[in-house]
């Protein structure tokens, strides 16, 4: 390890102006094909390391084997590009015209609405399916550049939506926070050491992103690089109290009991919780935009498990200070805030300052509009179960949503995120609708 793993006193290089890269930051649970990958780029950087691998050949050839892996041809031919995080200043050169779906948040005249889906890159497609097969786990797929790449694009290659948003999980960081977990298909995410005391809260580690996930970063470089103006790239986080939720409880949850009594008797251990949390899901979000992308989502998903008056105290001040705290630094990002079963809770979410507030189906579109005021942009929100239908219902499901929606500041969406067994025909209705739909 004193080959990868320089002492404190090391000196930092002042030309790059960067930290030398250290094991001892990377996650306890990295894989170890994603160790190995890390280790690659920084041998192939280093004339030190290479000379001392000359004594260890058979780590050498290893090394070798999986730098030319990661770099190996993929369908997209993604090699060619990569691996190698584009800049959001260099990827904003792609083109000169903003996408869609930046114009109509601004609230500038566009044609039609953009749209996109939640689990816009998943397990509906067949294409996604069969990829499955030769990559099982879920971890594999997302934290690995090209597979995750390749996912994200294949709804960009068959419906060409205004939104390509980044294969990712919202549990994709606690790795870089010292909370292991895993994700299981049939059972879900899996919290190894789910945290309780304030002893647990302490052990928890400020995110570096561009140390323990530059998966993510390089992901998101390429897919602007993919899709130039053509389309917005999106990122996502999870919310402070989701985030929590799931830590907490030790994985999914049905009433989240042990989460909100914590809240209700320890909240000095909560509010430390959501604290630290909120810290990395601002650097979070600020690692993501500079990487390339140019929107964010953030999902509070079971926010509304609270009574109002509980979603004011233990959830709203964590929510604002992400807008506000990421605003400071990116202010011309736009960010999304969505909760599921949220329709009594849309005053308190535009309270954020937000850019959009997407609605999930438990409020009608006018409703929200009404509610929300025509300077607040809104996304969403047909029913994901429409998308089973007839076409013909589709179609007017489609209409209906966006003549309530009126001619501004609205991203067609979903209310929830498409369900597995959609007919890949009918997501295709979908977005076609949309796309021919002119105000």
């Amino acid at each position: 390890l004193e080959i990868f793993d320089p002492p404190e006193s090391a000196p930092v290089c002042k030309k790059r102006k960067r930290k030398q890269t250290r094991v001892s930051h990377w996650p306890a649970d990295i894989s170890c094909g994603v160790l190995f990958r890390r280790l690659a780029h920084i041998v192939a950087r280093s004339p030190t390391t290479m000379a001392a691998l000359s004594a260890a050949p058979a780590l050498a050839a290893r090394l070798s084997a999986v730098r030319g892996k990661t770099a190996r041809k993929s369908s997209r031919d993604i090699a060619r590009r990569a691996i190698q995080v584009e800049t959001s200043a260099d990827a904003a050169q792609a083109g000169s015209a903003d996408p869609l779906m930046l114009r109509a948040i601004r609230g500038e005249d566009v044609e039609r609405p953009p749209i996109w889906m939640m689990r816009q890159a998943g397990r509906y497609m067949k294409i996604y399916q069969d990829l499955c097969k030769k990559h099982p786990t879920f971890r594999e797929r997302s934290e690995t550049v090209d597979l995750a790449v390749e996912i994200s694009l294949q709804p960009w290659d068959a419906f060409k939506p205004d939104g390509v948003i980044l294969f990712s999980d919202i549990l994709t960081p606690l790795s870089g926070m010292n909370i292991p977990f895993d994700i299981v298909k049939g059972t879900g995410p899996i919290i190894m050491n789910p945290v309780r005391s304030m002893e647990d809260v302490k052990a928890i580690t400020p995110l570096e992103p561009e140390e323990s996930m530059p998966f993510v970063g390089e992901s998101l470089g390429l897919l602007r690089k993919a899709v130039g103006n053509d389309a917005a790239v999106l990122g996502f986080v999870g919310a402070p109290f989701t985030l929590a939720s799931y830590i907490v409880e030790g994985g999914t949850s049905s009433h989240y009991k042990v989460i909100k009594k914590m809240a209700f008797d320890e909240p000095e251990i909560y509010h430390a919780l959501l604290e630290s949390i909120t810290d990395s899901v601002i650097t979070y979000v600020k690692y993501q935009a500079d990487s390339g992308a140019q929107v964010v989502q953030i999902f509070d998903s079971w926010a509304s498990e609270f009574s109002p008056a509980d979603f004011d105290k233990y959830c709203l001040p964590y929510l604002t200070r992400i807008v506000s705290e990421v605003k400071q630094t990116h202010p011309d990002l736009p960010l999304i805030l969505y909760s599921s079963g949220s329709g009594g809770f849309l005053e308190r979410l535009a309270s954020t300052g937000a850019d959009v507030i997407s609605l999930d189906g438990t409020v009608d579109m006018a409703d929200a509009r009404a509610r929300l005021g025509a300077d607040q942009a809104v996304q969403g929100n047909m029913d994901p179960v429409h998308l089973f239908a007839k076409k013909e219902f589709i179609v007017d499901k489609v209409h209906d949503t966006i003549k309530k929606a009126g001619n501004k500041k609205h991203v067609m969406n979903l209310g929830h995120g498409v369900m597995q067994g959609t007919p890949e025909e009918n997501v295709a209705t979908f977005f076609q609708t949309v796309r021919d739909y002119r105000y």
